[in-house]
């Protein structure tokens, strides 16, 4: 499987990326595991980074 830099894999982010409304999306829960924080923390930094 291939990896990206930061050490995620590819193919198992792209079994998670949904179509919703023809648009391409991953829900907060998948992307803060892959990243290995906590889906709040995921969100806080969000919100607090909006620009």
């Amino acid at each position: 499987m291939a990896k990206s830099k930061a050490g995620v894999k590819v193919a198992g982010i792209q079994q998670r990326i949904l179509l919703v409304r023809g648009e391409k999306v991953i829900a907060d829960a998948d992307l803060a595991e892959a990243y290995g924080v906590t889906t709040k923390a995921l969100n806080q930094a969000i919100r607090r980074n909006a620009d």
